[in-house]
Protein backbone atom coordinates (compact mmCIF):
# COMPACT_ATOMS: atom_id res chain seq x y z
CA UNK A 1 0.00 0.00 0.00
CA UNK A 2 1.74 0.07 -3.81
CA UNK A 3 1.68 2.17 -0.29
CA UNK A 4 1.04 0.93 -0.66
CA UNK A 5 3.13 3.52 1.26
CA UNK A 6 4.63 6.49 -0.02
CA UNK A 7 6.22 6.00 -3.58
CA UNK A 8 9.56 6.97 -4.56
CA UNK A 9 9.65 10.79 -4.80
CA UNK A 10 12.90 11.23 -6.60
CA UNK A 11 14.16 9.80 -9.65
CA UNK A 12 17.31 9.38 -10.75
CA UNK A 13 19.30 12.15 -12.08
CA UNK A 14 21.21 10.35 -14.83
CA UNK A 15 20.45 6.98 -16.23
CA UNK A 16 23.04 5.13 -14.77
CA UNK A 17 21.50 6.03 -10.98
CA UNK A 18 18.69 4.46 -9.50
CA UNK A 19 16.49 5.48 -6.37
CA UNK A 20 16.73 5.67 -3.34
CA UNK A 21 21.13 5.08 -3.49
CA UNK A 22 21.13 7.84 -6.00
CA UNK A 23 20.21 10.19 -2.99
CA UNK A 24 22.86 8.43 -1.12
CA UNK A 25 20.57 7.98 1.91
CA UNK A 26 20.95 4.00 2.56
CA UNK A 27 24.53 2.83 1.18
CA UNK A 28 23.61 -0.88 0.06
CA UNK A 29 26.41 -2.69 2.83
CA UNK A 30 29.49 -4.09 1.32
CA UNK A 31 31.05 -5.88 4.33
CA UNK A 32 28.89 -8.38 5.21
CA UNK A 33 29.53 -11.66 4.53
CA UNK A 34 27.23 -12.13 1.16
CA UNK A 35 25.28 -15.40 2.71
CA UNK A 36 24.44 -12.96 5.74
CA UNK A 37 23.06 -10.23 3.35
CA UNK A 38 20.91 -12.85 1.75
CA UNK A 39 19.11 -13.47 4.66
CA UNK A 40 19.02 -10.07 6.05
CA UNK A 41 17.29 -9.13 2.54
CA UNK A 42 14.61 -12.02 2.23
CA UNK A 43 13.46 -11.23 5.65
CA UNK A 44 13.18 -7.43 5.03
CA UNK A 45 11.12 -7.77 1.68
CA UNK A 46 8.74 -10.12 3.53
CA UNK A 47 8.42 -8.15 6.23
CA UNK A 48 7.81 -5.36 3.89
CA UNK A 49 4.91 -7.39 1.71
CA UNK A 50 3.01 -8.07 5.12
CA UNK A 51 3.34 -4.64 6.42
CA UNK A 52 1.65 -3.20 2.90
CA UNK A 53 -0.51 -6.35 2.54
CA UNK A 54 -2.18 -5.97 6.02
CA UNK A 55 -2.91 -1.74 5.26
CA UNK A 56 -5.84 -2.48 3.60
CA UNK A 57 -7.22 -4.46 6.68
CA UNK A 58 -5.56 -1.62 8.91
CA UNK A 59 -7.70 0.58 6.90
CA UNK A 60 -11.19 -1.00 7.44
CA UNK A 61 -10.46 -1.58 11.20
CA UNK A 62 -9.55 2.42 11.17
CA UNK A 63 -12.73 3.27 9.81
CA UNK A 64 -14.81 1.15 11.85
CA UNK A 65 -13.72 3.86 14.94
CA UNK A 66 -13.23 6.82 12.70
CA UNK A 67 -14.55 8.92 9.54
CA UNK A 68 -12.40 8.73 7.11
CA UNK A 69 -10.53 11.87 6.85
CA UNK A 70 -9.45 11.15 10.12
CA UNK A 71 -7.69 7.98 9.70
CA UNK A 72 -5.84 9.69 6.75
CA UNK A 73 -4.86 12.44 9.13
CA UNK A 74 -3.38 10.04 11.46
CA UNK A 75 -1.72 8.24 9.04
CA UNK A 76 -0.47 10.97 7.82
CA UNK A 77 0.49 12.20 10.91
CA UNK A 78 2.37 8.71 12.39
CA UNK A 79 4.00 8.23 9.03
CA UNK A 80 5.99 11.64 9.21
CA UNK A 81 6.76 11.19 12.50
CA UNK A 82 8.31 8.50 11.71
CA UNK A 83 9.96 9.58 9.00
CA UNK A 84 11.25 13.12 10.50
CA UNK A 85 12.96 11.19 13.52
CA UNK A 86 14.87 9.42 10.71
CA UNK A 87 15.59 12.53 8.72
CA UNK A 88 17.02 13.93 12.17
CA UNK A 89 18.79 10.66 13.06
CA UNK A 90 20.76 10.94 9.31
CA UNK A 91 21.10 14.95 10.08
CA UNK A 92 19.16 15.37 6.46
CA UNK A 93 18.41 19.11 5.25
CA UNK A 94 15.01 20.43 4.08
CA UNK A 95 14.47 20.62 0.10
CA UNK A 96 15.19 24.24 -0.35
CA UNK A 97 13.41 27.11 -2.68
CA UNK A 98 9.40 27.56 -3.23
CA UNK A 99 9.77 26.49 -6.62
CA UNK A 100 10.70 22.71 -4.59
CA UNK A 101 7.95 22.70 -2.39
CA UNK A 102 5.50 23.59 -4.71
CA UNK A 103 6.22 20.82 -6.26
CA UNK A 104 6.04 18.64 -3.23
CA UNK A 105 2.66 19.90 -2.60
CA UNK A 106 1.37 18.86 -5.45
CA UNK A 107 3.12 15.15 -5.37
CA UNK A 108 1.68 15.21 -1.87
CA UNK A 109 -1.80 15.50 -2.67
CA UNK A 110 -1.55 13.13 -5.35
CA UNK A 111 0.53 10.27 -3.93
CA UNK A 112 -0.65 10.70 -0.05
CA UNK A 113 -3.97 12.87 0.60
CA UNK A 114 -5.84 12.07 -2.34
CA UNK A 115 -5.04 8.41 -2.59
CA UNK A 116 -5.34 7.77 1.17
CA UNK A 117 -8.48 9.54 1.65
CA UNK A 118 -10.02 7.10 -1.11
CA UNK A 119 -8.98 4.19 -0.42
CA UNK A 120 -10.51 4.95 3.53
CA UNK A 121 -14.11 6.17 1.94
CA UNK A 122 -14.02 3.32 -0.22
CA UNK A 123 -13.53 0.91 2.42
CA UNK A 124 -16.61 1.85 4.03
CA UNK A 125 -18.72 0.11 1.41
CA UNK A 126 -16.14 -2.56 0.07
CA UNK A 127 -14.21 -5.03 1.44
CA UNK A 128 -10.35 -5.16 2.42
CA UNK A 129 -10.02 -8.04 -0.05
CA UNK A 130 -11.47 -5.57 -3.15
CA UNK A 131 -9.13 -2.14 -2.08
CA UNK A 132 -6.00 -4.36 -2.27
CA UNK A 133 -6.36 -6.13 -5.46
CA UNK A 134 -7.75 -2.43 -6.73
CA UNK A 135 -4.69 -1.13 -5.98
CA UNK A 136 -2.65 -3.31 -7.84
CA UNK A 137 -4.23 -2.02 -11.05
CA UNK A 138 -1.20 1.10 -10.67
CA UNK A 139 1.23 -0.11 -12.75
CA UNK A 140 -1.24 -0.84 -15.71
CA UNK A 141 -2.32 2.86 -15.28
CA UNK A 142 1.27 4.24 -15.46
CA UNK A 143 1.50 2.11 -18.22
CA UNK A 144 -0.98 3.50 -20.21
CA UNK A 145 -0.25 6.95 -18.32
CA UNK A 146 3.15 7.12 -19.45
CA UNK A 147 2.58 6.48 -22.95
CA UNK A 148 0.60 9.64 -23.44
CA UNK A 149 3.20 11.74 -20.83
CA UNK A 150 6.77 10.17 -21.05
CA UNK A 151 8.03 10.30 -24.44
CA UNK A 152 10.78 8.43 -23.16
CA UNK A 153 7.86 5.89 -22.84
CA UNK A 154 7.62 3.47 -26.06
CA UNK A 155 5.07 0.92 -26.44
CA UNK A 156 6.22 -2.62 -27.19
CA UNK A 157 3.98 -5.62 -27.82
CA UNK A 158 4.53 -7.43 -24.99
CA UNK A 159 3.71 -4.19 -22.64
CA UNK A 160 0.70 -3.14 -24.81
CA UNK A 161 -0.42 -7.05 -24.23
CA UNK A 162 0.12 -6.74 -20.52
CA UNK A 163 -2.18 -3.66 -20.73
CA UNK A 164 -4.79 -5.53 -22.12
CA UNK A 165 -4.92 -8.49 -20.11
CA UNK A 166 -4.57 -6.53 -16.82
CA UNK A 167 -7.34 -4.75 -17.60
CA UNK A 168 -9.15 -7.79 -18.77
CA UNK A 169 -8.45 -9.09 -15.07
CA UNK A 170 -9.80 -6.43 -13.87
CA UNK A 171 -13.16 -7.07 -15.43
CA UNK A 172 -13.00 -10.65 -13.93
CA UNK A 173 -12.29 -9.05 -10.16
CA UNK A 174 -15.52 -7.02 -11.04
CA UNK A 175 -17.56 -9.85 -12.60
CA UNK A 176 -18.83 -8.01 -15.91
CA UNK A 177 -19.99 -11.19 -17.45
CA UNK A 178 -22.74 -11.64 -14.81
CA UNK A 179 -23.10 -7.31 -15.25
CA UNK A 180 -21.39 -6.10 -12.16
CA UNK A 181 -24.25 -7.57 -9.79
CA UNK A 182 -23.56 -7.11 -6.34
CA UNK A 183 -20.75 -4.27 -6.77
CA UNK A 184 -20.44 -1.31 -5.15
CA UNK A 185 -20.00 1.00 -7.87
CA UNK A 186 -18.86 3.90 -5.83
CA UNK A 187 -16.06 2.56 -3.26
CA UNK A 188 -15.06 0.44 -6.36
CA UNK A 189 -14.46 3.43 -8.50
CA UNK A 190 -12.94 5.54 -5.43
CA UNK A 191 -10.34 2.38 -4.70
CA UNK A 192 -9.46 2.51 -8.75
CA UNK A 193 -9.19 6.45 -9.15
CA UNK A 194 -6.77 6.05 -5.61
CA UNK A 195 -4.65 3.39 -7.40
CA UNK A 196 -4.76 5.89 -10.95
CA UNK A 197 -3.65 9.02 -8.54
CA UNK A 198 -0.10 6.99 -7.59
CA UNK A 199 1.19 6.68 -11.18
CA UNK A 200 -0.23 10.62 -11.85
CA UNK A 201 2.13 11.83 -9.16
CA UNK A 202 4.86 9.44 -10.34
CA UNK A 203 4.56 10.88 -13.67
CA UNK A 204 4.44 14.88 -12.25
CA UNK A 205 7.64 14.11 -10.26
CA UNK A 206 9.52 12.44 -12.95
CA UNK A 207 8.77 16.03 -14.81
CA UNK A 208 9.44 18.38 -11.80
CA UNK A 209 11.90 16.72 -9.33
CA UNK A 210 14.23 14.48 -11.18
CA UNK A 211 17.87 15.59 -10.29
CA UNK A 212 16.78 17.51 -6.67
CA UNK A 213 19.81 18.40 -5.08
CA UNK A 214 17.53 17.20 -2.11
CA UNK A 215 17.59 13.80 -0.36
CA UNK A 216 15.43 11.09 -1.60
CA UNK A 217 14.15 10.95 2.38
CA UNK A 218 14.35 14.57 2.83
CA UNK A 219 11.74 14.63 -0.20
CA UNK A 220 9.37 12.50 1.20
CA UNK A 221 9.34 13.78 4.63
CA UNK A 222 9.00 16.70 3.67
CA UNK A 223 5.98 15.24 1.15
CA UNK A 224 4.44 13.49 3.76
CA UNK A 225 4.52 16.61 5.70
CA UNK A 226 2.40 18.59 3.22
CA UNK A 227 0.48 15.77 2.38
CA UNK A 228 -0.43 15.78 6.76
CA UNK A 229 -1.14 19.68 6.28
CA UNK A 230 -3.51 19.11 3.62
CA UNK A 231 -5.61 16.65 5.05
CA UNK A 232 -5.54 18.60 8.75
CA UNK A 233 -7.05 21.60 6.73
CA UNK A 234 -9.69 19.67 4.83
CA UNK A 235 -10.96 17.46 7.68
CA UNK A 236 -12.39 19.79 9.93
CA UNK A 237 -14.74 20.74 7.32
CA UNK A 238 -15.97 17.26 6.70
CA UNK A 239 -15.81 15.69 10.08
CA UNK A 240 -16.80 16.67 13.48
CA UNK A 241 -14.02 15.86 16.62
CA UNK A 242 -14.50 12.31 17.82
CA UNK A 243 -16.10 11.00 20.47
CA UNK A 244 -13.83 9.15 22.12
CA UNK A 245 -10.37 6.83 20.93
CA UNK A 246 -11.39 3.52 20.59
CA UNK A 247 -8.70 1.06 21.07
CA UNK A 248 -8.68 -0.87 18.28
CA UNK A 249 -9.24 1.75 15.55
CA UNK A 250 -6.89 3.36 16.96
CA UNK A 251 -4.27 1.26 17.24
CA UNK A 252 -4.65 0.00 13.51
CA UNK A 253 -4.34 4.16 12.06
CA UNK A 254 -0.74 4.51 14.32
CA UNK A 255 0.37 0.98 13.17
CA UNK A 256 -0.73 2.29 9.52
CA UNK A 257 1.09 5.19 9.76
CA UNK A 258 4.15 4.38 11.95
CA UNK A 259 4.46 0.91 9.93
CA UNK A 260 2.70 1.19 6.27
CA UNK A 261 3.71 4.82 6.03
CA UNK A 262 7.09 5.87 7.83
CA UNK A 263 8.99 2.25 8.55
CA UNK A 264 7.98 0.69 4.97
CA UNK A 265 9.47 3.49 3.33
CA UNK A 266 12.45 3.45 4.74
CA UNK A 267 12.71 -0.58 4.38
CA UNK A 268 12.17 -0.06 0.50
CA UNK A 269 15.41 2.35 0.37
CA UNK A 270 17.24 -0.01 2.33
CA UNK A 271 16.45 -2.86 -0.17
CA UNK A 272 17.10 -1.10 -3.17
CA UNK A 273 20.15 0.21 -2.47
CA UNK A 274 21.21 -3.51 -1.49
CA UNK A 275 19.31 -5.48 -3.88
CA UNK A 276 18.61 -3.13 -6.79
CA UNK A 277 15.26 -1.21 -7.55
CA UNK A 278 14.07 -4.22 -10.29
CA UNK A 279 14.21 -7.19 -7.13
CA UNK A 280 12.79 -4.84 -4.38
CA UNK A 281 10.01 -3.85 -6.79
CA UNK A 282 8.43 -7.37 -6.99
CA UNK A 283 7.10 -7.01 -3.47
CA UNK A 284 4.01 -5.35 -4.92
CA UNK A 285 3.49 -8.15 -6.29
CA UNK A 286 2.91 -9.29 -3.18
CA UNK A 287 0.72 -6.94 -1.94
CA UNK A 288 -3.02 -8.17 -2.95
CA UNK A 289 -2.25 -12.09 -2.15
CA UNK A 290 -1.28 -10.61 1.20
CA UNK A 291 -4.48 -8.23 2.08
CA UNK A 292 -7.18 -10.89 0.31
CA UNK A 293 -5.55 -13.50 2.95
CA UNK A 294 -5.71 -11.22 5.64
CA UNK A 295 -9.21 -9.84 4.72
CA UNK A 296 -10.69 -13.53 4.48
CA UNK A 297 -8.77 -15.14 7.83
CA UNK A 298 -9.36 -12.22 9.69
CA UNK A 299 -12.27 -10.37 9.02
CA UNK A 300 -13.90 -12.99 7.89
CA UNK A 301 -14.50 -11.51 4.31
CA UNK A 302 -16.51 -13.46 1.50
CA UNK A 303 -14.46 -14.20 -1.08
CA UNK A 304 -15.57 -15.67 -4.76
CA UNK A 305 -13.80 -17.57 -7.42
CA UNK A 306 -13.75 -14.52 -9.55
CA UNK A 307 -11.81 -12.62 -6.86
CA UNK A 308 -8.36 -14.05 -6.74
CA UNK A 309 -8.57 -15.60 -10.53
CA UNK A 310 -8.76 -12.04 -11.71
CA UNK A 311 -6.10 -10.97 -9.47
CA UNK A 312 -3.80 -13.21 -10.89
CA UNK A 313 -4.68 -12.01 -14.50
CA UNK A 314 -4.04 -8.51 -13.29
CA UNK A 315 -1.02 -8.93 -11.47
CA UNK A 316 0.41 -11.51 -14.72
CA UNK A 317 -0.35 -7.84 -16.96
CA UNK A 318 0.96 -5.64 -14.45
CA UNK A 319 4.64 -7.68 -15.21
CA UNK A 320 4.34 -7.76 -18.69
CA UNK A 321 4.04 -3.81 -18.58
CA UNK A 322 7.25 -3.64 -16.56
CA UNK A 323 8.96 -6.53 -18.05
CA UNK A 324 11.50 -4.00 -20.50
CA UNK A 325 11.34 -1.10 -18.32
CA UNK A 326 15.18 0.11 -18.26
CA UNK A 327 17.43 -0.39 -15.47
CA UNK A 328 17.98 3.53 -14.82
CA UNK A 329 14.40 4.58 -15.36
CA UNK A 330 12.51 5.11 -12.10
CA UNK A 331 10.29 2.02 -11.10
CA UNK A 332 6.83 2.96 -9.71
CA UNK A 333 6.14 1.10 -6.19
CA UNK A 334 2.14 1.35 -4.90
CA UNK A 335 1.25 2.20 -1.79
CA UNK A 336 -2.61 1.36 -0.14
Amino acid sequence: MSAPATPRTTPPAKPSASAPSAGTTTPAPISAPAARRSLDWRIRFGALSLIWGFSFLLIKVGTEGYAPFQVTLGRLLSGTAVLAVAMAVRRERLPRGARAWGHLAVAAFFLNALPFSLFSYAELSIPSTLAGICNATSPLWGMALSLVALSEDRPTRRRVAGLGLGFLGVLTVLGAWQGFSGLDFSGTAMALLASLSYPVGWIYVRRTLAGSSSSTLALTGSQLFLGTVQIALVTPLFTSAPDGFPLLPTLAVVALGALGTGLAVLMQYGLVAEIGPTTAQMVTYFIPAIATAAGVVVLGEQLSWNTPVGALVVLAGAALTQSRARSGKARTETQP
